[in-house]
């Protein structure tokens, strides 16, 4: 079954709405792991609008589920944080200061000699790497050739058209996986996915191995209640 990664970063966004602790996101961060997230998901930035870096170290030592930080490693505080907090995994994204939400992979092919630096950086201390990259064949056999052991595929792509012709929509990541495999890589996925598409996607999507999923998640838990929606997501996960 793929794994299941919510990204909490919406949470802190309405705390932060109103200057004060609530929705605390550490106690919901563990409901969510209680109610059967595999992971937990969070993209601090710069200027911390939503996930604050101190989130992030009481997160790291509460969680007993994957914790998984996502971020843009030209940023040095965010390299220190993760070497501080040493989290399962750390997904690399390359945004740019102020952007509103990640929109584009790496030129994996462009920036290669700095993903093997980081990568190995991370790597000698444990730490899981996945890069960000679309679903383009050079895109996945550069990444391939960093020593990153997964890639994230953006899938906006895929949920902006899904709705015109599901099976179009997702075909470049149908072949993009296929290569992924051929090279070992491990696949995640993330951006946009949603109840209506998410299962399509998985059940295409040879060996995709977690998804992380923030913002439809949350929105869909004000009408479902957040332990049914983090079930609803689950089960659209499952194989078969």
């Amino acid at each position: 079954m793929t794994a299941l990664s919510v990204n909490i970063n919406k949470i802190a966004t309405l705390r932060n709405a109103r200057g004060g602790d609530t929705p605390n996101v550490l106690t919901s961060a563990l409901k969510i792991q209680k109610f059967g997230a595999d992971g937990i998901t969070v993209h601090p930035r710069p200027d911390e609008r939503h996930i604050r870096y101190s989130d992030v170290y009481e997160l790291k030592d509460a969680l007993s589920v994957e914790f998984n930080i996502e971020g843009n490693p030209k940023e040095e505080r965010f390299v220190e944080l993760v070497l501080n907090t040493k989290p399962h995994q750390v997904t690399l994204v390359p945004d740019t200061l102020g952007q509103l939400t990640s929109d584009h992979g790496w030129d994996t092919i462009k920036e290669k000699k700095f993903l093997i630096e980081t990568i190995d950086l991370f790597s000698k201390q444990g730490i899981r790497t996945s890069i960000f990259v679309d679903p383009v064949e050079n895109m996945v056999k550069g990444a391939a050739e960093t020593g990153t052991d997964r890639i994230e595929l953006y899938t906006e792509s895929y949920a902006k058209d899904f709705l015109k012709n599901k099976n179009h929509a997702v075909e470049p990541f149908v072949k993009a996986s296929q290569i992924a495999n051929e090279l070992k890589l491990g696949i995640n996925a993330g951006h946009d996915l949603n109840l209506d598409n998410l299962k399509f996607f998985n059940q295409h999507v040879e060996n995709l191995k977690e998804v992380s999923i923030g913002h439809a998640l949350i929105s869909d838990a004000l009408d479902f209640g957040l332990e049914n929606t983090v079930n609803l997501y689950k089960r659209a996960l499952r194989k078969h």
